[in-house]
């Protein structure tokens, strides 16, 4: 790839698009697995369980978040039933607001947090503090503190640090606090460097070859108040085969052997994360959550076969999985223009009204996304487009290559599927914007579950 001063995105050549994309038969028909169960498209314009994009648009404004609740909630119900037996956590850290993590608890399902304003949260929305994991690196003593008054059902160890801050507040408090301890397993995912969290090189956990993770369990053990539930293994984010949970389980549980044999300690649970992909595009082949609790069900019992242990207790984390495809961005086109490309070629650029303070993964990710034209039918052949945001910056693309109809102009909307996890969440204010509303959708209904921001709320932190 030659190297391009605004970045990766603008140095390929590619006015051809990527091999993957193809040019579709009919450039008004929907990609049915990248979306919703309840997005259609009827006479052009797209519909979400009985409501329309322009009626959507016109309610509640552009950018828009749409979340299809029951599709939020159908993806929940499949990770807890097809894990049955197991501990399922829905990561706050993809999508959370107070009716998002009250829809979670009503399915059944654990919360897993990782700041203090994660679980603010959760406490507003009511959620048992008693099926919520505390996630973090660096929490502080307040952040901990907080957790451990309030009865937090496991706080996930990530330091020598963290330990000792723990030992100091559970004995003040005089209280026991159950911990889990995050190990590295050395396993390299196959997914982008930046949310790949069990190889060595990285802030997350205690290495097992290094020897630290035993250690931090004898810290732990031989501490007062601190119990310890277990191990807990992350080996990274938007994941579509099991292969690397199987090496990452064997790594694990001979570490959980050694404790129990060595130390004599009971672990009762097995936390081995998650971070399931879904479908951004049609390069990606999602597995249903009946394949993947089979699979990695099947690499945990066989390897404590082998190791001759009881089988723990597992805890999965689906991760993005179920929000990221229940939610689509609804924007509005603003401006189209051709640019010239080197050997005569072309690329046409469509600027909607949101952009990279809405979505930022596909600057900080280089993350692949799909649109359509969602409030009307064109008859025009589609043509090779990049969608880009209306932000002072070059690589302020939403959405790098996608055929879209040649007579798209100012006024369409357009709606980019697969954006339930980490848009809102990575949401920012760049060039003062306001951050977009949420709106969850259901049996006809729309209702703001997330308000729109608005200049005031922009100035309220000014102190003049």
């Amino acid at each position: 790839m030659r190297s391009h001063e605004a970045g990766a995105l603008h140095g390929q050549a590619g006015h051809r698009g990527p091999a993957w994309l193809h040019h579709p038969d009919d450039v008004n028909q929907l990609v049915e697995h990248l979306w919703s169960r309840n997005a259609a498209k009827a006479d052009g314009v797209l519909t979400v369980a009985g409501e329309s994009a322009p009626e959507l648009a016109e309610e509640f404004g552009t950018p828009l978040y749409v979340v299809d609740e029951d599709d939020f909630r159908h993806r929940a119900r499949a990770f807890r039933d097809a894990f049955s037996g197991a501990d399922v956590f829905y990561a706050g850290k993809a999508f959370l607001c107070v009716a998002a993590a009250r829809w979670v608890a009503e399915e059944g399902l654990n919360l897993d947090v990782c700041t203090g304003g994660e679980l603010a949260v959760a406490l507003k929305a009511e959620f048992p503090p008693a099926r919520i994991a505390f996630h973090g690196n660096n929490k502080s003593e307040a952040e901990l503190r907080r957790a451990i008054e309030i009865g937090v059902g496991r706080i996930i160890v990530d330091s020598f640090d963290e330990i000792d801050r723990l030992a100091s507040i559970v004995t003040e408090l005089g209280v026991t606090a159950k911990v889990m301890v995050r190990v590295t397993a050395g396993v390299e995912a196959h997914t982008h460097e930046y949310i790949s969290t069990s190889h060595e090189d990285q802030k997350f956990g205690f290495s097992i070859a290094g020897g630290q993770a035993l250690e931090a369990v004898r810290r732990i053990t031989s501490a007062t108040g601190l119990q310890l539930c277990g191990l807990h293994s992350h080996i990274g984010s938007q994941i579509f085969v099991t292969d690397g949970f199987e090496v990452a389980a064997r790594r694990v549980l001979r570490l959980h052997a050694e404790v129990e044999r060595e130390l004599g300690v009971t672990m009762p649970d097995l936390d081995l994360g998650g971070g399931f992909g879904i479908a951004y595009t049609t390069q990606d082949d999602p597995r249903a959550p009946e394949d993947l609790a089979r699979e990695i069900t099947k690499i945990v019992d066989d390897e404590c076969h082998a190791l001759e242990i009881g089988v723990p207790k597992l805890s999965i984390e689906p991760g993005r999985a179920i929000v990221g495809p229940s939610t689509f961005t609804l924007y509005t086109v603003g401006t189209t223009k051709e640019v010239a490309l080197d050997g005569g070629a072309s690329r046409r650029y469509v600027a909607v009204d949101g952009g990279m303070s809405d979505n930022i993964r596909a600057a900080l990710y280089s993350a692949d996304y799909s649109a359509t034209l969602a409030s009307r039918t064109s008859e025009a052949p589609g043509i090779l487009s990049r969608v880009v945001g209306k932000h002072c910056e070059s690589g302020d693309v939403v959405v790098k290559d996608e055929y879209l109809p040649a007579d798209l102009g100012p006024g369409d909307l357009l709606a980019v599927p697969g954006t339930g996890a980490y848009c809102r969440s990575l949401a920012s204010n760049y060039n003062h914007v306001p951050r977009p509303a949420v709106v969850a959708v259901r049996a006809g209904e729309a209702r703001v579950v997330v308000r729109r921001e608005t200049e005031d709320d922009l100035l309220a932190l000014d102190v003049v």
